[in-house]
């Protein structure tokens, strides 16, 4: 019986890739895309190379990067093209086998098992081809499971293949650290480290009742997969599966000391997932915040909303008061998630008010028009006043607003 082929194809920087193949006078410069650039304040999404080999990481507000690279180049994000890049590197993958799983915007599994080219030949003309028909690149792991081949994408970067075979496995994947697993998090790796398992070598050869012991059925998935013993499908490139909640993250290289540094972090991370609830044709009848404190231990909370929304606004306002009422800052916080959950089709009729109207129907027409001025101007265009260091607003600015929490530059 023939073998698995299975490929991860990783593009490189990707926010910041397309950015430079937007704009070519970026290209070799040390670039960040980061939102909320119109006063330094805004976090860092993605980087270049050249930006990272000076110290710049996804997280750090603007001004920190800035001074690690000072000549850092800030642009603010341009989802919709990152969108339709993703879809043409797709596009690329699909001459191939139309076994294709996205992991998120850049990166997706392909199964080529059934494939009369070799894997190795199928990964070096897709890597020829995203290169020169897109001007990106991307990283490509190939190997007999899923798993395996993801480990290979990261192991080098940028424009590169690596192979991990069932006779190299051990020689290149062991002595790598647990937390280069898929789906070996922070939390997870030190419990590892806590019973003396640093390597991945260290956990295949640890007993899988002793993982599970210790980490439950999540340790005896990582004794698999250590193991190169990973099982799971690469799904067809048709299949969808159904939408259950729309969230952001991001951990910040600072700790969070105030509850105002954390909801300028919220409503940064919400801006966005109005856009996407919106374009997906969903609604969310409810908010989760999860908050992870400077010593990697993770909370959350949620509420149901009194009617379903698409409104950024709305949900990064619930988001705070989710905060406010639940986190005491007994420690500083690491990192925050705004979740939009108990998605509804946008179709599904909402409650009323008492006046006959839906709640929100004055706020989806300003959305609708905020969405086509940021898809004419970009999204810096409009930004919500709350996420602006308000000392530095010049006296009367308020003024300006053309809508509830968002401001025109």
């Amino acid at each position: 019986m023939r073998d698995r082929a299975i490929l991860h194809s990783d593009a490189n920087c990707f926010y910041a890739s397309v950015e430079m193949a937007l704009n070519p006078e970026l290209r070799g410069k040390a670039i960040a895309v980061c939102g909320s650039i119109e006063d330094r304040h805004g976090i860092v999404l993605a980087k270049s190379e050249k930006a990272k080999r000076a110290g710049v990481k996804t997280g750090m507000v603007a001004w920190q990067a800035c001074r690690l690279c000072p000549e850092l180049i800030i642009v603010p994000p341009h989802y919709d093209y990152y969108v339709k890049y993703s879809r043409l590197i797709r596009g690329i993958y699909a001459r191939y086998t139309d076994m294709i799983e996205p992991f998120g915007m850049d990166e997706c599994w392909l199964d080529v098992t059934h494939s009369p080219m070799k894997p190795m030949e199928i990964a070096e003309r897709i890597r020829r081809e995203v290169k020169d028909e897109l001007a990106l690149t991307v990283s490509i792991g190939v190997s007999f499971n899923k798993v395996f081949a993801k480990l290979g994408s990261d192991m080098k970067k940028p424009d590169a293949i690596t192979e991990i075979t069932r006779e190299n496995f051990k020689e290149k994947v062991w002595p790598l650290s647990c937390s280069e697993l898929l789906y070996c998090g922070r939390a997870t790796t030190k419990k590892l480290e806590s019973i003396g398992v640093q390597t991945v070598g260290q956990l295949a050869c640890l007993g899988a009742d002793i993982l599970k012991h210790k980490l439950g059925k999540n340790g005896v998935m990582l004794w698999k997969y250590a193991n190169g013993l990973d099982t799971s499908r690469v799904a067809h490139e048709s299949y969808s599966a159904p939408a259950k909640s729309v969230g952001h993250g991001i951990t910040c290289t600072d700790d969070l000391r105030t509850v105002d540094e954390a909801e300028k972090v919220i409503f940064s991370l919400s801006q966005d997932i109005g856009y996407k609830l919106r374009s997906m044709g969903l609604r969310a009848k409810g908010v989760h915040l999860s908050v992870r404190d400077n010593t990697l231990q993770t909370v959350g909370w949620q509420v149901a909303l009194a009617t379903s929304t698409q409104d950024e606004l709305r949900i990064a306002t619930e988001a705070c008061k989710i905060l406010n009422a639940n986190y005491h800052w007994q420690r500083n916080v690491r990192s925050l998630t705004v979740t939009a959950i108990n998605l509804e089709s946008a179709e599904e009729e909402i409650q009323l008010s008492f006046m006959g109207c839906p709640v929100d129907e004055k706020r989806e027409v300003l959305n609708r028009t905020i969405d086509e001025i940021h898809e004419l101007f970009g999204k810096s265009a409009l930004v919500p006043a709350r996420i602006l260091d308000e000392s530095k607003m010049p006296h009367g600015v308020c003024d300006e607003l053309i809508m509830p929490g968002w401001m025109y530059n």
